[in-house]
């Protein structure tokens, strides 16, 4: 293998001058940052140090067709590059100022260090959809293509193509219904260990949580309204909306058609006194205010506000036409509270519900409901295991 080590700004700077003098197949071997002190060690000055390389073997001489072999390879290559990442991550952390004088200096270059990190991300991403299809039969390519377009997360995309590349080995053909098959029971063994379902209805407080826009209100009505219709309960509401008089109002009218209650809790004296007026009542929803989920504050003053016990149960509500990006940031957001399970709003405004199964799989989370529709009670699903499935591969077979 010849290799070769490099010196630059950046990351992708490093990795304009591989590509430029060892071409596209070179391997990124290791990755480092480089402080270098000036000035007595007042100022300090950062690069990257990249070792690359490439196999020395002809383009002619790679085999056309990928062998078992080939997946460990890639699989290594790609553990390689997420070591990288967190090395470079857990260097924003350890890097201490060396005086005050260079405390400002050092938070420009953390948040420097961060957008590196952020294009490294995107680096691997490309270099892993290629691959992906260097590594599968072009027969598997189609599939694969379409839960990408489902927006499946690449390394599930990576299990399930592993599968059905072992399933191929020993098949002289393989169709999209064969190849759904597999991967419908894969991703069913990974998503069966979780909650899913709606409310459990013994718990009497229902806190309904998640950031403004993603639809909390209408939700919890539709939530309300089938256990009043179907389940017969006495329900009534809260609501620390406070910040928009359109919700309460909205919160109302709802309240109204299901001859609930409603109590206005504008700080914790007013929510304790709203519990005690609503004790008598099966279920009390709970709508909290939808403020910038980017702000610390409001994670802090939700958990001063509202109880979260073992008389409530809690859910994280979210909007499929957010990015996947966003939305782990909201989760990462609420993390400190003890959310039960997703409940997913718009489903009907996209075409794909990979970002759904992806969350559920990373945070360890299960599924109550997902809505389609504004309709009220109508347009809300009890979320359902096998419907889920059925959802996500719900395209047209080829």
């Amino acid at each position: 293998m010849k290799m070769k080590k490099y010196y630059a700004s950046s990351i992708p700077e490093a990795m304009k001058q591989v590509r430029a003098e060892l071409g596209e197949d070179a391997v990124i071997l290791n990755s480092k940052v480089v402080i270098t002190k000036k000035f007595f060690g007042m100022i300090k000055k950062k690069s990257f140090e990249v070792v690359a390389g490439i196999d020395a073997m002809e383009p002619q001489q790679v085999a056309s067709v990928p062998t078992p072999a080939v997946l460990p390879v890639v699989k290594k290559e790609n553990a390689r590059l997420q070591e990288i990442t967190n090395a470079i991550q857990a260097k924003i952390h350890q890097e201490p100022p060396l005086d005050v004088a260079a405390v400002h200096e050092d938070a420009s270059m953390s948040e420097e260090l961060r957008k590196e990190i952020a294009d490294l991300k995107s680096l691997m991403q490309s270099m892993h959809k290629k691959t992906t299809q260097a590594q599968y039969p072009d027969e598997l390519l189609p599939f694969i293509e379409y839960l990408r377009q489902q927006e499946l997360s690449e390394e599930l995309i990576t299990t399930i193509g592993d599968e059905l590349f072992m399933h191929f080995k020993e098949a002289s053909e393989i169709n999209f219904s064969q190849c759904k098959l597999i991967a419908k029971n894969l991703l069913r063994k990974k998503l069966e260990v979780l909650p899913v379902g709606g409310l459990s209805y013994e718990r009497k407080y229902i806190n309904i949580l998640g950031p403004t826009g993603v639809g909390k209100t209408t939700t919890i009505a539709k939530m309300a309204a089938r256990a009043v219709l179907e389940k017969k309960k006495k329900i009534g509401f809260i609501t620390t909306d406070t910040y928009r008089i359109a919700a309460i109002e909205q919160l109302k009218t709802y309240a109204g058609l299901l001859q609930a209650p409603v109590e206005i809790a504008y700080n914790a004296t007013d929510f304790e006194q709203a519990i005690q007026r609503l004790s008598h009542l099966d279920l009390v929803f709970i709508d909290t205010a939808g403020r910038n989920y980017k702000e610390v504050k409001y994670v802090d003053d939700l958990q001063r506000l509202i109880k979260f016990d073992e008389h409530a149960e809690s859910y994280l509500v979210l909007a499929m036409t957010t990015k996947e990006r966003d939305m782990e940031n909201i989760v990462d957001q609420f993390k400190q509270l003890p959310i039960e399970k997703f409940i997913f709003t718009k489903i009907d405004e996209t075409n794909s519900i990979g970002t759904m199964i992806n969350l559920m799989i990373k945070y360890n989370k299960g599924l109550a409901y997902y809505t389609n529709g504004q309709e009220v009670p109508e347009d809300i699903e009890e979320a359902d295991l096998e419907a889920v499935l059925n959802l996500f591969f719900q395209g047209e077979e080829k």
